[in-house]
């Protein structure tokens, strides 16, 4: 296989158009950031469009989102100014509205990701029926020459609801980064015992993290991270660690110190954290759902475990190889993450999309 930084061809002029973007901190962000650099270090021209170039409000219910207003005649002189060969739209809110409709407009192809179940999570905040979230998705998306999504058993979902031209989209893991060692010293730190079971991640409604904190478990829980929902969960558990956020430079050795990362969600379409304590050196567990699903795929136990009882799989991670957690973590790459998202580019120019704006 030719080396995924070896230019075969004229580079390509890539624009990603985004929703989430810097400064928010979350896994579409890092993903999308990390697969630019490397698109830029193989050559190729790339632009990240996201809301910081426009007016925007807070997102309701989650004000550390924001949401770009009328951003349609804005955006579309930023892409025209750019001149895109290839044209991919990341998220579904008013950003990729805005470019989805001047693609079609234009009579230009281009593909989307599909990184966040929406419907689950408006459910939860709303309890709105997943129904018809789904349905604008569906149109949203299968109106693109090719819809990247991150793991077989989320693709088969979607095709059972209706969507086509699914494409796959794995992600990586910045194994330079994260590794087993330095090792935060949690017990020591804080003057608690081990095992020391850890979260780390946004604290919100969708990542179920209460299913951990309830969990009956010996040793100590310790919370990583921020969100609209920690006050609360540090009042309900008073027991457990919250650290709040980390910077990126902390962060390894927090993971590296955990005995075991406890996954609570049912909604995530991957879990880029996943990998992260993989990485590190830290077995996982989790909730038998598309996302650890498929990334302890074949792993037979030794790097962690899923199952309907979050609790035995928590104890049963205990067991795992820290060792084999790293090996596992290492097949998961950035540039061949990098490389699969390049083929699946399409030209702007040809075919009109069927479905209308």
């Amino acid at each position: 296989m030719d080396d995924v930084r070896n230019i075969a061809r004229p580079p390509h002029r890539i624009l990603i158009v985004s929703d989430a973007w810097m400064p928010q901190v979350n896994g579409v962000v890092r993903t999308l950031s990390t697969i630019a650099g490397e698109l830029r270090a193989m050559g190729h021209v790339v632009e990240v469009i996201g809301p910081d170039r426009f007016r925007t409000i807070p997102c309701p219910t989650y004000p550390d989102i924001r949401l770009s207003i009328f951003p349609g005649r804005r955006l579309a002189r930023l892409i025209e100014d750019f001149a895109p060969d290839r044209l991919h739209i990341a998220t579904e809110g008013p950003l990729g509205i805005a470019a989805r409709r001047w693609a079609i407009r234009h009579g230009h192809r281009f593909t989307t990701s599909f990184h966040t179940r929406f419907p689950e999570y408006l459910q939860a905040r709303t309890n709105l029926p997943l129904g018809p979230s789904y349905a604008f998705l569906r149109r949203f998306h299968n109106a693109s020459s090719g819809t990247m999504v991150a793991t077989a058993s989320l693709a088969d979902e979607l095709r059972g609801r209706g969507f086509r031209h699914i494409v796959s989209w794995s992600r990586g893991v910045d194994l330079s980064r994260f590794s087993p060692e330095p090792r935060r010293d949690w017990a020591a730190e804080y003057g608690i015992p081990r095992p020391i079971f850890l979260y780390v991640g946004r604290i919100a409604v969708e990542k179920n993290i209460p299913a951990f904190l309830a969990l009956d478990l010996p040793g100590s829980k310790v919370v990583v991270g921020g969100g609209p929902l920690l006050g609360e969960l540090k009042q309900r558990f008073p027991d457990v660690v919250f650290t709040g956020p980390f910077s990126e430079a902390e962060l390894a050795a927090a993971y590296a110190g955990g005995d075991v990362f406890v996954f609570p969600s049912r909604t995530d379409t991957f879990g880029l954290v996943l990998l992260e304590a993989l990485a590190s050196g830290v077995p996982v567990a989790a909730f038998d759902v598309t996302g650890p699903r498929d990334v302890l795929a074949g792993t037979g136990g030794a790097v962690g475990s899923v199952g309907d009882d979050l609790r035995a799989a928590a104890l049963a991670a205990l067991g795992a190889d820290r060792a084999a957690c790293r090996a596992h973590a290492e097949r998961f790459g950035w540039p061949a993450c990098a490389q699969t998202f390049l083929r699946a580019l399409v030209p702007l120019t040809g075919e009109r999309p069927s479905v209308p704006a």
